[in-house]
């Protein structure tokens, strides 16, 4: 199955390691660090509006940080 994450992108749902909330997990240091890291690396896949959360996935052994406009319950609730 596929979820919907905005911008015309979907994932497959056995790819997402995790939806994180911008808000509430950018105010970790570590956090910050590990975004910084994977933009550096070539990591993160944006979004065309202000990002509300991201979705980490990896599959074939590429690890992706896409930035989403939607909220990290919008999201949960489409994967349910």
């Amino acid at each position: 199955m596929y979820l919907a994450i905005g911008s015309d992108m979907a994932v497959r749902d056995k790819s997402i390691i995790g939806i994180f909330d911008l808000d509430n997990t950018s105010t970790s240091k570590r956090t910050r660090e590990f975004l910084k890291k994977a933009e550096k690396e070539g990591e993160v896949v944006p979004c065309d509006d202000l990002p509300k959360s991201f979705v980490l996935t990896s599959e074939y052994g590429f690890t992706r940080v896409r930035l989403t406009s939607l909220s990290s319950r919008v999201l949960e609730k489409r994967l349910k």
